[in-house]
């Protein structure tokens, strides 16, 4: 049987149709005969209580610069349908907080992808830090004090935004280098939040691995290999895509957090593991499945409908 499902994302004219995981996700359900909507996160509305979106019937293709088409818009309550797909990229500001406040109001009735309330509770750089002992050693803080004393004891550090994405404003310092105290009179100029500390990694020079985990489950991975002088590996700063098995590390790693995310209807999560520690947990929008299609020859999107459509039938 068809499912109506409606897409809370980003505009869809620009999109990268050979790297963009919701794309391929779009792909996959009308393969299954779901019917789609889309809707812009600006266009989500509370009604008297109601959760209501104005939102175009949407038809997607494998075809570059001709890859879907819409229908005329109409208002929907999205109690009506069977699936919302929280896509929006972060930044997880108010916005995004609010956002999940309204989808609240029809989840579980309504499968949201993934639980609004535990997107609104598992800030990537927060939530990862209830695994203390699979972590590089990570402070956040606003005291400068505490900043300096960790700084001494690890020697290399990086520095970033709690609530930063794509690698924006993350910063790598060496033992000797002079700019800390310029860039925390910068991060207190631009961010009322504490920042996010940690010791630097050398083994990121190696590449940056994101594994993406359906239902708690490691599915895949890629291997995110920084640019020449770049500490960052994200793809979209230069960072070079490789294929990627899980070490008998990543694999402890995946089943000490799974069990977690699946309670928490977490369905769609990708995690990034730098050696043998563990950096962040990302629930809020995950990349990474196209890449790992092709490199691995399987179709994780499949995957993760299968997930969602087992979670309606439950």
């Amino acid at each position: 049987m068809g499912l109506s499902v409606a897409i809370q994302m980003d505009p869809l004219d620009n999109i990268d149709i050979d790297a963009d995981s919701t794309f391929a996700l779009a792909l996959e359900a009308q393969r299954r005969g779901h019917a789609l909507y889309h809707y812009l996160p600006r266009d989500l509305s509370l009604v008297d209580g109601r959760a209501m979106a104005t939102a175009r019937p949407l038809t997607v293709r494998r075809v570059a610069g001709d890859h879907h088409a819409f229908g005329a818009p109409e208002r929907i309550d999205l109690a009506r349908v069977d699936v919302v797909l929280m896509r929006q990229d972060p930044p997880f500001d108010m916005a995004y907080i609010t956002a999940t406040h309204i989808l609240e109001q029809v989840h579980p009735e309504t499968l949201v992808v993934n639980d609004p309330v535990e997107v609104r509770n598992a800030p990537e750089k927060l939530f990862v830090c209830r695994f203390p002992d699979l972590m590089p050693p990570t402070l956040i803080t606003s005291d400068p004090a505490l900043i300096r004393e960790f700084r001494a004891e690890h020697g290399e550090i990086i520095l970033k935004p709690l609530f930063g994405n794509g690698g924006a404003g993350v910063f790598h310092l060496r033992p000797d280098d002079d700019n800390l105290n310029a860039l925390l009179e910068m991060f207190t100029a631009f961010y009322r939040e504490p920042i996010i500390i940690q010791r630097y990694l050398p083994a990121v020079r190696t590449g940056d691995k994101r594994i993406i985990l359906i239902d708690g489950e490691a599915a895949g991975a890629l291997n995110r290999v920084p640019a020449a002088g770049e500490a960052r590996s994200n793809l979209h700063v230069g960072g070079r895509a490789e294929p990627a098995t899980l070490t008998p590390r990543e694999r402890e790693i995946c089943e000490a957090i799974g069990p977690s995310l699946r309670e928490r209807g977490l369905i769609f999560v990708g995690i990034d593991v730098i050696g043998d520690d563990l950096t962040e947990i990302n629930v809020t929008s995950p990349t990474g499945i196209q890449e790992i299609d092709r490199f691995d020859g399987v179709c994780l999107e499949a995957r993760i409908w299968d997930a969602i459509e087992s979670r309606l039938g439950d």
